[in-house]
């Protein structure tokens, strides 16, 4: 598998745990599984999640990286990510959260994050 399409899996699969970490809990704490949970143990909860996000992203960077023989240069990593996240980010609130709503000013913003990536992968 190519250095290109392993990095965007691991990313990916980084931001899929990466969500959850930062908002499955508000989805728990509505659904009634954790609103009585204390903070720090939401915290604990989170964090051993994002164990597993970095268990992705860190390898992603690295395989992916040019100064380590990857295809990708520092900010085309990081511009990868952040559309990524947001990607993710809007499935899971579509699917967990049933009063998002996706108005033409969020359609346009993607818009401008799909011609980030263009522009940053521009020679």
């Amino acid at each position: 598998m190519s250095a290109a399409i392993l990095t965007i899996i691991f990313l990916i699969v980084s931001n899929v745990f990466m969500t959850f970490a930062w908002y499955g809990h508000l989805k728990m704490q509505s659904s009634g599984l954790s609103s009585d949970w204390p903070l720090f143990a939401v915290i604990l909860f989170s964090w051993g999640i994002a164990l597993f996000e970095y268990c992705f992203q860190v390898p992603a960077n690295r395989i992916g990286f040019e100064g380590n023989g990857g295809p990708f240069s520092l900010i085309q990593l990081k511009v990868m990510q952040e559309v990524i996240t947001l990607v993710v980010f809007v499935i899971f609130s579509l699917l967990a959260f049933e009063n998002t709503e996706i108005r033409w000013n969020h359609i346009l913003a993607f818009l401008f994050l799909i011609a980030a990536v263009y522009l940053v992968f521009m020679k």
